[in-house]
């Protein structure tokens, strides 16, 4: 087995290489002055894995181009640390398209067999036309939880959506955990809080698949820490943190905010890398 990583996406292949043991292939990725995208691959005829996070509309062609350079490999799966336009899952107004099953369409061609990491809703993994396979990293973030040694520890989530979730990373932790609800007062005038458990004087984690502009989970630390919560921090699979989300967070008071690597930046505290050569062992 040989792996290659896209652009946005070198570090976290790399991590896998080292952990399988196996070749990190390089490729070269550049742009043409009219915008066009160029990639170049050393993809040799044997089984290859490409590992590429889909964050905006150009890691999309690349990832497309560097499966056609890969070609000639006698077998190609496919990892998608982050995917991209999967939370286009529906119509939600006429005329709209499903984006999440065009992607995966594309995606498809080529390629057999593919892994998504905490995707936002498995029913995305329906339109691949190759087999494909949802990995958790819950085990990874309830790790990263453990090594701060928090004293009191309760993990919620920001909602009852995200409740299993929850409950998963909590369960490799032997924690506690919640989910928080919203309780409307007035017209104007919302609570925010946990369903069952009391907060107070505890290190509260809030957990979720994604965090991206990090307003809701601003407003609940804040409550959280009216409710007597010690200290509130964050975790999540995907960093997206767009229009100031992550500053957004430190601002509320939120003492620390942590992602995996599937999205790779500053916030990156734990890999899905351990998780994505488990799954690739066991192909």
């Amino acid at each position: 087995m040989k792996i290659i990583g896209a652009e946005h996406s070198l570090v976290l292949a790399a991590k896998t290489a080292h952990i399988l043991g196996a070749e990190l292939l390089s490729a070269e990725f550049r742009s043409f002055p009219d915008g066009e995208l160029y990639v170049r691959a050393d993809a040799p005829a044997e089984d290859l894995v490409i590992i590429g996070s889909i964050t905006n509309s150009d890691s999309l062609i690349q990832l497309l181009l560097l499966i056609d350079a890969c070609e000639e490999a006698d077998s190609l799966s496919l990892v998608i640390p982050y995917m991209g336009y999967a939370r286009q899952d529906k119509k939600f107004r006429p005329g709209e398209p499903i984006s999440a099953r065009a992607v995966a369409l594309a995606l498809s061609q080529g390629i057999d067999r593919v892994y998504t990491i905490n995707i936002h809703e498995n029913t995305v993994l329906d339109h691949f036309v190759v087999p494909a396979e949802n990995i958790s990293i819950a085990e990874r973030i309830s790790d990263y939880i453990r090594s701060m040694k928090p004293g009191n520890p309760l993990i919620l989530a920001p909602d009852e959506g995200a409740a299993d979730f929850a409950s998963d990373v909590a369960s490799f932790g032997g924690f506690e955990h919640d989910h928080l609800q919203k309780i409307r007062l007035s017209g104007t005038e919302v609570n925010i809080a946990p369903k069952n458990m009391d907060a107070n004087g505890r290190t509260v984690f809030i957990v979720d698949d994604i965090i991206s502009t990090g307003g809701t989970l601003a407003t609940a630390a804040g409550m959280l820490k009216e409710q007597g919560a010690a200290e509130v921090h964050a975790a999540c699979v995907h960093g997206v943190f767009t229009n100031g989300g992550y500053a957004r967070l430190a601002a509320a008071g939120i003492k620390s905010v942590a992602a995996s690597d599937t999205i790779e930046s500053g916030a990156s505290s734990f890999s899905a890398a351990e998780s994505i050569s488990a799954a690739l062992r066991g192909r």
